[in-house]
């Protein structure tokens, strides 16, 4: 097969001077330990994850395969409960969510975020504690508050007017009487991609503090007496590396809890911070130091509240991408390898938006790997796509494998426990791949494949 491999850094006449592709990195083979999940390593040249080969992954529950290791997933749940001793640490559902990870949350301690009827009914099916479940959503449903209002959840954060009348209806029918957090909007501009960026007022989430409605918010909640309030809850965005966004927002949360004691004589006891703290994509990405963002996080609130003379109210953080996402990778097998003469190759493998639609939907960058085996070969500059019908089925835009890439050769994509399984659909009807932890040398599937007949059923 005849390539045009284009040499680490070249720029290329056809691109504009945004699209300079990235210097190829120095060795194609190494695994960097920021990236991929901690377990990982090669062996007689072929990742391995969990101490588990995936050529026999592949061999035994085929591809595109999501891969999770537990180990790794296990430890970043502890290394947040450590550097939030004494506050609370909620997982956020939303970034991927299982019957198997519920069991881990619920071995390691840690508390659950749910944003749908769907997630509580994961949560509540192996028995996870209501009371360390968090309610969220901008639209809850009365059927979605009904249920968490019967299973007797920890906290349900509002967002509404509407919801405020809503819940407290439904608690006076029900006879219960809920803890409730307000979703505050406090206008931090978080450095992320708009669509994930939360804590903006022109959003759909949230009750805003400059416009005064979160200050209106804890009005109507007081004024119900089927509700207790018990704190103000705030979330900037996701995948954010920049930590001071976090340090303005626990800074004026802080000084509405001073104003509610002055209007209401009411000390609020709870503050929920969010989560969005990012990961490591690609070479060169910083992830936040978690125990310094803690410290600091709880100082801010500290000083505020000792300042004001209020006692200083307990933290809760939501990690979700942080626990989950570097945990986990994408395991293809090649399809086609196709030379775009002076631009670059296309990889295509049997996977594509459908398993991971981040990059289509985001402009999300990742990390990739010819996983199979080592190569010597020159770098080529590639693009690794999938299969369907969509020129903006692209997987990572910009990335280099060796020269010799061929046919039958597997390719993993490093960081994608988070955002992946949850976002995955199945546009041209292709089927969700299969789950699989691996630990100890070992693999099992946590969430089984999809077949042709569960794409078939339910059609009439």
């Amino acid at each position: 097969m005849s390539r045009f491999v284009h040499p680490a850094g070249d720029r290329h006449a056809e691109m504009l001077p945004q699209e300079r592709p990235p210097q190829a990195p120095a060795d194609l083979n190494r695994i960097q330990p920021a990236i991929w999940p901690r377990t990982s390593t090669r062996t007689d040249g072929a990742l391995t994850v969990g101490g588990v080969d995936v050529r026999d992954l592949a061999r035994d529950f085929g591809t595109p395969l999501y891969v999770l290791d537990e180990d790794d997933v296990r430890s970043r749940m502890r290394d947040y409960a450590s550097a939030f001793a004494g506050s609370e640490v909620h997982y956020a559902g939303k970034a991927f969510l299982c019957k198997e990870i519920v069991r881990w949350l619920q071995d390691e301690g840690l508390g659950l975020d749910v944003a749908s009827g769907g997630e509580l009914a994961v949560a509540l099916s192996v028995g996870f504690p209501p009371e360390r479940i968090t309610v969220h959503g901008n639209n809850k449903s009365v059927a979605e508050l009904t249920r968490a209002l019967e299973a007797g959840v920890g906290h349900v954060v509002v967002d509404s007017f509407e919801e405020i009348a809503r819940l407290g209806y439904l608690a006076e029918q029900l006879g219960k009487r809920p803890k409730v957090m307000i979703r505050v909007t406090t206008g931090v501009e978080a450095h992320t991609h708009e669509f994930i960026a939360t804590a903006h007022d022109d959003q759909k989430f949230g009750l805003s503090l400059g416009h005064g409605a979160a200050a209106e918010a804890v009005r109507r909640v007081l004024a119900l007496p089927q509700l207790e309030l018990v704190g103000l809850h705030s979330h900037i965005g996701s995948q954010i590396v920049d930590t001071g966004g976090f340090e303005v927002a626990a800074r004026r949360l802080a000084r509405l809890l001073v104003e509610i004691k002055d209007e209401h004589d009411v000390v609020l006891p709870e503050l929920d911070l969010g989560g969005g703290y990012g990961i490591a994509y690609v070479e060169g990405d910083d992830a936040p130091d978690i125990k310094v963002l803690a410290d600091g996080l709880r100082e801010i609130v500290t000083k505020v509240c000792v300042d004001a003379g209020l006692p200083v109210p307990r933290l809760t953080v939501e990690p979700g991408r942080g626990i989950v996402g570097p945990g986990g990778i994408t395991l293809y097998e090649v399809g086609t390898v196709k030379d775009v003469e002076g631009l670059r190759t296309y990889v295509s493998v049997d996977g594509g938006m459908s398993d991971n639609v981040r990059t289509a939907l985001y402009g999300a960058d990742y990390t990739a790997v010819l996983a199979s085996r080592e190569s010597d070969a020159a770098p080529m500059l590639s693009r690794l796509v999938g299969k369907h019908c969509e020129s903006g089925d692209i997987l990572v835009r910009d990335c280099y494998f060796p020269a010799d890439l061929a046919p039958g050769d597997l390719v993993a994509v490093s960081s994608t426990g988070a955002y992946c399984r949850s976002l995955a659909s199945n546009y041209n009807y292709l089927p969700k791949p299969a789950v699989v932890a691996v630990s100890g040398g070992k693999a099992r599937v946590i969430v089984r494949g999809e077949t042709e007949d569960d794409l078939l059923r339910g059609q009439l």
